[in-house]
């Protein structure tokens, strides 16, 4: 069973990762485990930087920590066994290396269909699943795109 299960959350689209937040939940609760949730800031590109806030990337974080705050609490599991965290960078290689910074031994993701441009381009999650070193989980959001 799994017992260190990590749970990437976009907080732009909430809606999108409760389905597997609750699956990691489950599991881990079967397991008596523990579930991280993971949120990952995009580097502000150095031509923008002059036109937002200085306060900008705390600001993101503030609100990415609330966020995901409101998430654990939501999450059917004893407080201790559940935690999250905000990491900035490229989000699958941050998802990944916090996967190994905790030694998850599984990662659930929620996807969504795909479209045209995951196909060429790729997904973060399918960049976690060829390149993850634990057992990866990609839940199916029934919504349609």
């Amino acid at each position: 069973m799994y017992k260190k299960i990590l749970v990437p959350v976009d907080v732009a689209d909430v809606e999108l990762a409760r389905p597997a937040i609750a699956t990691a939940c489950s599991l881990a609760k079967a397991a008596g485990g523990s579930v991280r949730l993971i949120n990952v800031l995009p580097m502000t590109p150095v031509m923008l930087a002059e036109y937002v806030p200085p306060d900008f990337d705390s600001q993101q974080r503030k609100s990415a920590e609330d966020v995901l705050t409101s998430l654990v609490s939501g999450c059917q599991l004893d407080p201790a066994s559940v935690s999250s965290t905000v990491r900035q960078g490229g989000i699958y290689h941050e998802v990944l290396e916090e996967a190994k910074s905790m030694g998850a031994d599984l990662i659930v993701m929620s996807s969504h269909r795909p479209a045209m441009r995951t196909y060429f381009l790729g997904s973060n999650a399918g960049h976690v699943v060829r390149y993850a070193k634990c057992s990866v989980l990609v839940v199916r959001n029934e919504r349609t795109p």
